[in-house]
């Protein structure tokens, strides 16, 4: 339903967007030509990821909450492009295949920083104390929480648009294309 647009047949106001982020990555991924239907939608997950990458997170914690939401919301699109993303930062492939199926992260922060992030999801924001002080006991701060929130506002935009615009897998990705959580939900 949703038109593969190219620069050239996009909303004017795409156009910008498009042309930086082929420039950028050196190709137009197909999801951004769905996703350029919406000018505004596209403007504003590129900016908000934008703003989340210039965090004060480091680089795996921001991918930890980026695959939480991505996993959690099935999109499989995004999954796969973040996965690819940690395999190219070096990160382990068990950390990897935790991220991806939900199961136990054997580093400790990250762990925290998942469970943060479903509970910001699960109660709509009103996190329980003890639970934002399980966060800050593994050395995070108030404002990493709040940074926490933009990403998961960032790529809840992110991965809801991509599931709708039904966005295709570049077959770049291919080798990371993910089947699914094996559990119920991504924990």
């Amino acid at each position: 339903m949703f038109t593969d647009h190219t620069v050239e047949s996009a909303p004017a106001e795409s156009r910008r967007a498009m042309e930086a982020t082929a420039k950028r990555l050196g190709h137009l991924p197909a999801a951004i030509g769905r996703l350029a239907e919406s000018p505004h939608l596209l403007d504003g997950f590129l900016k908000l990821s934008a703003m989340f990458e210039a965090t004060t997170l480091d680089p795996l914690a921001r991918e930890t909450v980026i695959l939480t939401i991505a996993t959690r919301n099935e999109c499989h699109l995004c999954v796969a492009m973040h996965t690819a993303k940690l395999t190219t930062m070096g990160a382990s492939p068990g950390t990897i295949a935790a991220l991806r199926d939900g199961g136990p992260l054997d580093d400790p922060r990250l762990a925290a920083i998942r469970e943060f992030a479903v509970q910001v999801v699960e109660r709509a924001g009103a996190v329980e104390p003890e639970a934002l002080q399980a966060f800050l006991a593994h050395g995070y701060t108030t404002r990493n929480a709040l940074e926490v929130v933009l990403g998961i506002g960032a790529y809840t935009m992110s991965t809801l648009a991509n599931r709708l615009v039904d966005a295709p897998l570049d077959e770049w990705l291919e080798p990371f294309a993910w089947p699914g959580l094996s559990g119920s939900a991504a924990r």
